[in-house]
């Protein structure tokens, strides 16, 4: 792959790190960049007292280079948005840009002397009134079938801190310019010459890259980078831009955010462990079963079905939590009508 079929001349990798304020020198916050061919390189802070970046003074770096003079595409390892079922408890439009004023008015984490956990347990904002389930998870998360809800705080590898302390300044990075794409909420395809800040999560290219004398954190960091790097010196990454299919994913993927590099249908639906939680010999009515589109059988009910003879029994997607009835006799091959483009469900109440 040659220069001039290339769509940026530098990529940015960047390990995310929610511990303590916006003003606080993190070690766990780190910064790795490439141009053209180069080998991926950490970008240390501005010299002064500052051994490690800020959350500050990063989003203000980033806001500084991000000038528009080189095409550049941006990884970032924290979640930009929420699941739909968020937005559907809270009663907001599935929209991100008013996603990002709501969840700042509420999460002020970009605040001086402001931890996540101030706002958490009601010391600072309102958080309270803007909370999740831990068991709520993005169409993304499922693509990935690793990545953790976002509401899934105080365990090992745990995403939620970073993303609840870094959506406030994805929003003042697109206050200060506006002509950055932040994929996909402005488009599954950015303009050429245009550069890009994205959603990734390392961990899907980590063990394709040795490991050398980097901390866990640089080198997660360092992957991002160099993953972006090598996918557009390869000319994939395109497609690792264009939307999912079908086109009812990709419409959620532009409310709730999507991971580069996430591929749909999730690569779990292949897993064999899932054979193992059908019931009663591979019935598929009963209770527990799960069919070849992860829609799992709830229970039975009296309701009439719109079949022949048939009942009406409810389902529940195992990608979005989504219930719905059916008849018995479709149990097999049914799909989620929101996020599968399945058929609409019949009524259960």
């Amino acid at each position: 792959m040659t220069q001039s079929h290339r769509i940026f001349a530098r990529t940015i990798g960047i390990d995310y790190s929610g511990a303590e304020t916006a003003e606080a020198s993190l070690k766990g916050l780190r910064v790795y960049e490439t141009f053209g061919d180069s080998e991926a390189c950490e970008v240390l802070p501005p010299r002064g007292p500052k051994k490690y970046w800020t959350r500050r003074g990063l989003a203000e770096w980033l806001q500084q280079e991000l000038d528009g003079a080189r095409p550049t595409i941006v990884g970032i390892d924290h979640a930009f948005s929420f699941p739909m079922r968020y937005f559907e408890r809270h009663g907001l439009e599935p929209d991100w840009p008013t996603f990002l004023d709501d969840f700042c008015r509420h999460w002020p984490t970009d605040q001086p002397h402001t931890y996540v956990d101030f706002v958490r347990h009601g010391n600072v904002g309102n958080g309270g009134a803007r909370t999740g389930e831990r068991r709520w998870r993005r169409l993304t998360e499922e693509a990935t079938g690793s990545a953790k809800s976002v509401f899934h705080f105080d365990v090992q590898g745990a995403v939620a801190k970073s993303t609840h302390a870094g959506i406030p300044w994805l929003k003042r990075i697109r206050a200060a310019r506006p002509e950055l794409h932040f994929w996909p909420f402005d488009g599954w395809t950015p303009a050429a010459g245009t550069s890009v800040i994205a959603e990734t999560y390392p961990r899907l290219w980590s063990s394709a890259y040795p490991k050398d004398d980097r901390s866990p954190d640089q080198h997660d960091a360092y992957v991002i980078a160099r993953w972006l790097q090598e996918a557009d010196q390869r000319g994939e990454i395109i497609n690792a831009l264009t939307a999912p299919e079908p086109e009812p994913i990709a419409a959620t993927g532009l409310v709730e955010g999507w991971i580069l590099g996430a591929s749909w249908p999730p690569q779990k639906i292949k897993s064999a462990p899932r054979k193992k939680r059908t019931a009663s010999g591979g019935k598929t009515t009963e209770p527990g079963f799960i069919n070849r589109n992860l829609q799992e059988v709830v229970t039975r009910t009296d309701l009439p079905g719109n079949d022949h003879n048939q009942i009406t029994y409810i389902l529940r997607c195992q990608s979005c939590d989504h219930r719905y009835g059916a008849n018995g006799s479709d149990i097999f091959q049914r799909r989620c009508p929101v996020c599968g483009a399945g058929r609409p469900g019949l009524p259960i109440s």
